[in-house]
């Protein structure tokens, strides 16, 4: 049985998710394994560089890989369920996810300025900073609330409520 673990990180665009990963990442990747999936659902990420050889590679359509003494990098022309990548990754402790709201993961949304409520039904927890007054909206009693600010108590809810994959 594994222990590896999942959690999901949803929200607007702007609201902070890649920063919040970013910070939760930096922490736990001192004694564990992480793996970030990110969604691009708008197709925008620019992997590469028009005219060198993995871009041309990519272009044909193939499932290419780049492999170097520091790193390897696997560029698929093809859609991956989360069982596709989770086994592609496979040597990891924690998957941090971002986007990808259809996924049967714990999912903390963040939210800066405004809540869009939508989220609700999707999320375990909402992590929100000064700029939200919380008065202001029906959060539904079984969302945890968390300080957008405060990675540790972020990290600690992730530990509670990760799911096991």
């Amino acid at each position: 049985m594994s222990n590896r673990v999942a959690v999901a990180f949803t929200g607007p665009s702007n609201s902070g998710k890649t920063t919040l990963v970013e910070k939760i990442a930096k922490v736990l990747i001192k004694e564990q394994k992480v793996a970030i999936i990110k969604n691009d659902p708008k197709d925008k990420a620019i992997f590469d560089v028009a005219g060198k050889d993995s871009d041309k590679f990519t272009k044909t359509g193939a499932e290419v890989v780049v492999t170097s003494p520091t790193r390897t990098t696997y560029f698929s022309q093809r859609e991956k369920t989360l069982d596709d990548i989770v086994a592609m990754i496979n040597d990891f402790d924690i998957l941090l996810v971002e986007g990808l709201k259809t996924l049967p993961l714990p999912r903390i949304a963040i939210f800066r300025n405004k809540i869009d409520e939508s989220y609700f039904d999707c999320s375990e927890a909402i992590a929100i900073d000064g700029t939200i007054d919380k008065t202001q909206y029906n959060i539904p009693q079984n969302i945890d609330i968390l300080d957008l600010n405060n990675t540790a108590q972020i990290i600690e809810w992730i530990k509670n409520h990760a799911k096991k994959i």
